[in-house]
């Protein structure tokens, strides 16, 4: 139970301070009903192991009655038999909760892993491959942000995420600055220019 808490507490940390800023509102949606699943079967398994320290201390009780001299009100051996069933019982629920719980982690980690989250603030001057001599971006270069792809990322999310930075860019805008560029097919690792008329 505490390793499972303290991963929680881990993964917690790191979606609140990664700066995960690509998520769209499906993604941020999945992420909750997975931490509330993931709270639902915590308190869950809390009531099991009550429940399962409670038949624990009835299992103790009856091997005391068992070791002592036969009164009348002794346990039986199919007593402490079904009790032990049931204790059984519940550490094998507790085993497929804490399955299902580093699942459900996994599947939370991958999401905000998808995410693109490595945006570059630095302003740089954009590429210089096809300049246009009868262009004023000739003579001046045109200002912007370098990002690197990551997996799962698509351009409308980045863009997006450069929205939500305050850089107003649109798709015709990146295509324009990075020449050769496919909206449809975008390869990690390779770092593209987004421009940015407001910066500096």
């Amino acid at each position: 139970m505490k390793t499972i808490s303290l991963w929680l507490l881990v993964l917690a940390l790191a979606a609140g301070g990664a700066p995960v800023r690509a998520q769209d509102a499906a993604t941020q949606q999945q992420i909750d009903k997975l931490s509330g699943q993931l709270q639902d079967i915590i308190d869950a398994e809390a009531t099991q192991s009550k429940r399962l320290d409670s038949m624990e201390r009835e299992i103790s009780d009856l091997r005391d009655k068992v070791n002592t001299p036969a009164v009348n009100d002794s346990a039986s051996n199919e007593d402490l038999k079904k009790l032990a069933d049931k204790v059984r019982e519940i550490d094998q629920k507790q085993q497929d909760d804490k399955e299902l719980i580093l699942g459900k982690i996994e599947e939370l980690g991958r999401i905000v892993a998808a995410a693109p989250t490595h945006v570059h603030n630095k302003p740089v001057a954009a590429p210089k491959d096809t300049p246009d001599e009868t262009t004023p971006e000739a003579t001046e270069p045109q200002k912007g942000h370098e990002y690197q792809i990551q997996a799962g990322d698509s351009l409308s999310a980045i863009i997006k995420a450069f929205h939500e930075k305050g850089v107003k860019v649109t798709l015709s805008q990146v295509l324009k600055a990075n020449p050769g560029l496919n909206a449809n097919t975008l390869y990690v690792g390779k770092t593209i220019f987004i421009p940015d008329a407001a910066a500096k």
